[in-house]
């Protein structure tokens, strides 16, 4: 049954080979002439597929285990460098219709208040949201086909992308919403969407039905399907992730890896991001009734494995976790975090975050400033960066920039130029102190001397007032 060009998500996430593959890397977790050569193979940044990948999930030894992290760091740095790109969700409604048992937005929660924003309302929210200094978005909403139609998220969009409040705008709009039809998915690529984003949350056929009892979610294969008809609807970049802790991480490990395969194999082109939550605490929702939660030690692992498997694809640590637990994964393969998040409809312009709206708990609940200097800190280059995404590097394109090595021309001098508007227009000035010392220093690190010379034009330009320069 299994084969990854297939379109059918019970062909290309296969049952069968997944079990296959547990047994497997179960088998051949310690087999040290195996994991070196997958190892070496990793190594030209080539990725590896998903059962050799789980082999060095499974992996006990531990000088092997060294060895798998430090790949994952140097991959990370030769590809990534100490870029971090840094975005916050917008909740702009909590009605759904779905029965989802880990979610509090499911239908039969009748304690959570339900809440829909308005445009004026969307206004506010976002001018809040440029006042950090946040450039990017991604727009969340429970399904619903009356409170949240097609239509709403589609004039929310463009009452977001009219909004300039002083220095700020939001410059790419990313969407997290219910699958839907290849017409919609063109809707929302003609309005100028970033990547598109869905949760497949379990890839456990059995276990997804019983999670999703009611409600369009149910579908096992319209909801698996879903990336391959917003690719048909012309979105070049999708951003996959699943909830680890509702089945058992080996397994959902290995079906995230089988669908980026299928979407290589079948749309030629992989996912842009893939996205690593763990299950939360929320409003009449207990972890405690899910047996698979994932301890701290695997999901770093996870983390490295990931990067080490689809080397291309960036990876994203929401404020789900606590910035003990990011600070142990960023450096493995990270490329984005959330920060400053609200995880509740109305979140930013309330005077205290209105919980009975909230869709699960924040663990990292640090002020955008924080997040920043805590980076900066920490080495890393906070990163406002939407030029790829403005410049029409999607896709296979965005891909070719990264494969082709010229990534550190463009990407590094555009995190600095967005860096220095982060710390022109918002930083507090222990912040500004430190993101000026790392810009200094990061200059030097751009190989082309032609593009050095104009960015640092531009970052003199930034200083004199002057917005909005990239690569």
């Amino acid at each position: 049954m299994y084969d990854p060009k297939s379109l059918k998500a019970e062909e290309f996430i296969d049952h069968d080979e997944i079990l296959a593959s547990m047994r497997y890397a179960e088998e051949n977790k310690n087999n040290r002439p195996l994991i070196e050569k997958i190892l070496e193979k990793a190594g030209e940044c080539k990725g590896v597929n998903h059962r050799d990948a789980l082999v060095l999930l499974e992996c006990t030894d531990e000088e092997l285990n060294r060895k798998i992290f430090d790949l994952a760091i140097r991959i990370k740095e030769k590809l990534y460098g100490r870029r971090i790109v840094l975005f916050a969700p917008l909740y702009l409604s909590n009605y759904c219709i779905n029965g989802c048992t880990y979610c509090p937005y499911h239908l039969e929660n009748c304690h959570i208040t339900r809440k829909k924003l308005s445009q004026d309302e969307i206004r506010r929210e976002v001018i809040a949201l440029q006042d950090m200094g946040h450039k990017r978005l991604a727009l969340e909403t429970g399904e619903h086909p009356k409170m949240s139609p097609i239509e709403y998220v589609l004039e929310s969009i463009k009452t977001i992308y009219s909004i300039k409040h002083k220095n700020g705008a939001i410059r790419r709009v990313n969407v997290n919403i219910a699958a839907t039809t290849v017409e919609n998915y063109r809707k929302l690529k003609e309005a100028g969407i970033g990547t598109y984003i869905l949760f497949q949350e379990t890839y456990h056929k059995e276990n997804y039905e019983k999670l999703h009892p009611t409600g369009p979610k149910h579908d096992y294969a319209w909801h698996t399907e879903a990336m391959d008809r917003a690719m048909d609807g012309g979105i070049d970049d999708v951003g996959l992730g699943v909830l680890f802790g509702l089945s058992d991480y080996r397994y959902d490990f290995t079906g995230q890896l089988m669908h980026a395969e299928h979407l290589e194999a079948a749309k030629g082109v992989g996912p842009h991001t893939i996205s690593v939550p763990r299950i939360r605490a929320a409003e009449d929702i207990d972890p405690a009734q899910f047996p698979h939660a994932v301890p701290d030690d695997v999901f770093e692992k996870i983390v490295a494995v990931i990067r080490i498997s689809v080397p291309y694809t960036g990876m994203i640590v929401s404020t789900r976790e606590s910035q003990k637990v990011r600070e142990r994964v960023l450096h493995l393969g990270v490329s984005q975090i959330s920060g400053a998040s609200r995880t509740s409809v109305g979140g930013y312009t309330e005077k205290e975050r209105p919980e009975d709206t909230i869709q699960f708990d924040v663990s990292d609940r640090r002020t955008l400033d924080e997040v920043v200097n805590w980076l900066l800190s920490l080495g890393f280059i906070p990163s406002f960066c939407t030029a790829c995404y403005r410049e029409g590097r999607t896709g296979d394109r965005f891909m070719k920039l990264v494969k082709s090595g010229q990534i550190a021309n463009c990407c590094q001098p555009n995190a600095l130029m967005t860096l220095k508007e982060y710390l022109e227009d918002y930083a507090s000035p222990d912040t500004h102190a430190k993101g000026e010392k790392v810009i200094r220093e990061e200059l030097q690190r751009i190989p082309s001397d032609k593009v050095r010379s104009i960015a640092e034009k531009h970052l003199a330009e930034i200083h004199e007032g002057n917005r909005d320069f990239r690569f």
